[in-house]
C-alpha cells in the first residue's frame, strides 16, 4: 500500500473511532461517576480495583493482579519507603495482545485510582463521593486526579475495539496504587515483567505532555516538649510552638532553594520547588503544654538532584534551624523519611513518542501539541527507570486536593480521543500496512 493511501486509511480509522467515542460517551460518563464514588484512599483501593478487574474481562483482556512486593521493589532508585500493608491492595493490569505480525510499537495506557482524603468535607457543595454534573463539570474527589484519565484510557481503547481495530502491537491497561504516595504500584508492575516500548499516563495536563517533572520527598519531625498543666506554662516547653519554629524554617527553606541556578526545564517558572507542610499532630487537650508535636511536610527538587542528597540536606538544615533556638538545642528534633523518595523527570520532546502524541493531538484539535514542565510528580519516573519512553497528557478542571474537585468533561472527551488517535499512531493498525 502506497504512503498516501495508508495516510488515507488512517484518516479514516480517526474518524471512525472518535464516532465510536461520540456514541459511548454518555457510557463513559456514568463510568466516570461509578469510579468517583469509591473512597479510594490510602488503603481502601481494593473494591474499585474489583470493579476495574470485571470492566477490563468483559472487553476481553487478559487481565492480572498484583501487589506490590517490597523485597523484590526495595533495590529500585523509584522505590517509596511504606509504613503500612499491602495486603488486599493490587495493581491491576489488562492486556490486548495481537495475534497478527507486529507492525507498530506496544504501547501501557496507565493512571492511578488511589485519592487523597475530602476533608474537610463540609467545604464541598456536593457530596464527594457521589459525583455530580453541572454545566458540562463533573464534580468530585479525584475525577480530575485522575479518574477522569482512567476513563479516557480505557474508553479509547474500548472504542477502537468497537470499531474493529486490529491492532499492530500489545496494549496494556494499568490502574495502579499509591501514585499519590509512593509510587510502588506502578513499579510493581513494571518489576513484574508488564513493559512496553512506551507508555502514556493521562494525568490532567490541560492537553499538553510533561517534559519533566520535580523529585519529591516527605520528611517527618518530631519535636520534644515539656509538657506542664497550663497554670505552669511559663515554666514549660511547648512542643507545638517548638514544631512552629521549625516550620517557619522550612518556609524559608523553600525560599533559599528557590533562589539558587534553576533546571533547563523550569528556567521560565517564577517558582519550580515547593516545600508544603502539610500534617501538624500535636496535644490532646486545651489545658495542658503538649509535651510532643510531629510535622510532616512534602519537599520538590530538581531532576539533576540525588533524593538521598536532598534529605540529607533538609536534616542538615532543620537540625541548624535547631541549634539556634534555646530548647531545641538542648532537645534536638529527630528528623525522618518515608512514603515519597521520587526522583525528578527530564526528558527531550523530541521523540517518537512525542511525536505520535503530538499527531494524534493535531489529528483530533487541530492545533500543536505544548510541553510543559510539571512543578509536582507522577508515576512517569518509574518509566525511566526501565528504559521505556513515557510522559502524560489528560483533560483539563480544576481544585485537585481541594474541595469541590471538578473535570471539564468537553476536556475529557478530548483527551479520549486523543488517546485513541496516539494509540493509532503508535501501535499502528494491521490492515494499514
Amino acid at each position: 500500500m502506497k504512503e498516501q493511501e495508508i495516510a488515507q486509511v488512517q484518516a479514516e480509522s480517526v474518524k471512525r473511532v472518535h464516532e465510536t467515542i461520540d456514541e459511548l460517551w454518555n457510557e463513559a460518563q456514568l463510568f466516570l461517576k461509578t469510579l468517583g464514588s469509591f473512597k479510594s484512599t490510602l488503603g481502601n483501593e481494593q473494591e474499585i480495583q474489583s470493579f476495574i478487574l470485571k470492566h477490563l474481562e468483559e472487553m476481553n483482556l487478559e487481565t492480572t493482579s498484583i501487589e506490590p512486593d517490597l523485597e523484590k521493589l526495595s533495590s529500585y532508585e523509584n522505590y517509596g519507603h511504606p509504613e503500612w500493608s499491602y495486603d488486599g491492595r493490587p495493581s491491576v493490569v489488562g492486556e490486548w495482545k495481537t495475534d497478527q505480525p507486529k507492525t507498530g510499537k506496544s504501547l501501557i495506557l496507565q493512571g492511578h485510582i488511589d485519592v487523597v482524603s475530602a476533608e474537610p468535607e463540609h467545604l464541598w457543595e456536593h457530596d464527594p463521593y457521589s459525583p455530580v454534573t453541572v454545566d458540562d463539570r463533573m464534580y468530585g474527589r479525584g475525577v480530575l486526579d485522575m479518574k477522569g484519565g482512567v476513563a479516557a484510557m480505557i474508553y479509547a481503547v474500548k472504542a477502537l475495539q468497537q470499531a474493529g481495530i486490529q491492532l499492530g502491537a500489545d496494549l496494556q491497561i494499568q490502574t495502579v496504587i499509591e501514585e499519590e504516595c509512593t509510587g510502588n504500584g506502578a513499579l510493581a508492575l513494571l518489576d513484574a515483567g508488564f513493559t512496553a516500548d512506551g507508555a502514556l499516563i493521562p494525568e490532567p495536563t490541560a492537553h499538553r505532555a510533561i517534559k519533566g517533572q520535580v523529585g519529591v520527598l516527605w520528611v517527618r519531625i518530631t519535636v520534644q516538649g515539656a509538657g506542664a498543666h497550663v497554670e505552669r506554662a511559663e515554666k514549660a516547653h511547648n512542643a507545638i510552638n517548638k514544631a512552629a519554629y521549625l516550620i517557619q524554617s522550612l518556609d524559608e527553606y523553600r525560599e533559599y532553594i528557590n533562589a539558587r541556578p534553576k533546571h533547563r526545564d523550569f528556567i521560565d517558572h517564577p517558582h519550580p520547588l515547593n516545600v508544603n507542610t502539610g500534617i501538624i499532630q500535636g496535644g490532646d487537650w486545651a489545658s495542658n503544654v503538649p509535651s510532643e508535636c510531629t510535622i510532616e511536610a512534602r519537599v520538590g527538587f530538581y531532576p539533576d538532584q540525588n533524593p538521598a542528597d536532598i534529605q540529607a540536606e533538609v536534616k542538615e538544615w532543620i537540625l541548624t534551624a535547631a541549634e539556634k533556638e534555646e530548647w531545641l538545642q538542648k532537645t534536638p528534633p529527630d528528623v525522618s523519611f518515608y512514603g515519597f523518595s521520587a526522583p525528578g523527570f527530564s526528558t527531550s520532546p523530541d521523540s517518537d513518542l512525542f511525536n505520535s502524541l503530538a499527531e494524534g493531538h493535531r489529528l483530533t484539535t487541530n492545533q500543536e501539541l505544548e510541553s510543559i514542565a510539571f512543578t509536582a510528580t507522577t508515576d512517569i519516573r518509574s518509566f525511566e527507570e526501565f528504559g521505556i519512553p513515557a510522559t502524560c497528557y489528560g483533560p483539563s478542571g480544576a481544585n485537585m486536593h481541594g474541595p469541590n474537585e471538578y473535570v471539564d468533561l468537553a476536556s475529557l472527551k478530548t483527551t479520549t480521543k486523543t488517546i485513541a488517535a496516539f494509540i493509532l499512531q503508535w501501535c499502528k493498525e494491521t490492515q494499514t500496512q
